[in-house]
């Protein structure tokens, strides 16, 4: 069943959740690494990117670019050496827009222990077409009371940005009427 806001109707098909769930592994190299010798955090995050990229195009059908990255957090640090996982699965749609959560976690390659959570994102990718304008879709269909949780805290983080977008606007328009533009 598709849980969607009645503002956000669709005659597009629903796909459920693991329809476009995908793991991009990597083995993290002296190359990867930061001046502390762990792996940098840009590393990680364009291999937040990619699979989020990848998840968001597989749910659309089509092209979808990065809108905005939220709530990237680092829990460990990576090491050189570290088999890095990096999950992703659609949380929520709109019309055109999408949040893609992603988990990263770390194992070493030579250990049989078992992988630690290292990081964790929340991506938002629009639906674009061939002329990069927005295009519509699917909605996502959550297939598990996790994926049910997923949707609804997606739905908060959506109510957080609109605000806070909102907020800045607002107070710049304020401060142009007051003649303190930047």
């Amino acid at each position: 069943m598709t849980i969607q806001d009645p503002d956000l109707e669709s005659d597009i098909p629903g796909k459920p959740t693991s329809a476009s769930r995908t793991t991009l592994s990597h083995i993290m190299t002296a190359g990867d690494t930061n001046l502390l010798g762990t792996v940098h955090g840009g590393v990680i995050m364009k291999l937040v990117d990619d699979v989020a990229g990848a998840v968001a195009g597989r749910h659309s059908g089509g092209p979808a670019v990065t809108a905005s990255m939220d709530e990237m957090a680092f829990l460990e640090p990576v090491k050189v050496g570290d088999l890095v996982h990096v999950q992703a699965q659609v949380n929520w749609t709109g019309r055109s827009s999408m949040e893609v959560g992603v988990r990263v976690m770390a194992e070493r390659w030579n250990e049989s222990t078992p992988a630690v959570q290292v990081g964790s994102a929340y991506l938002v990718f629009a639906a674009v077409d061939e002329a990069g304008k927005p295009r519509r879709v699917p909605p996502v269909e959550p297939e598990t009371e996790k994926d049910r949780r997923r949707y609804q805290e997606a739905q908060i983080r959506r109510t957080h940005r609109l605000a806070r977008r909102r907020a800045i606007m607002d107070l710049r328009e304020s401060r142009n009427a007051e003649g303190l533009a930047d």
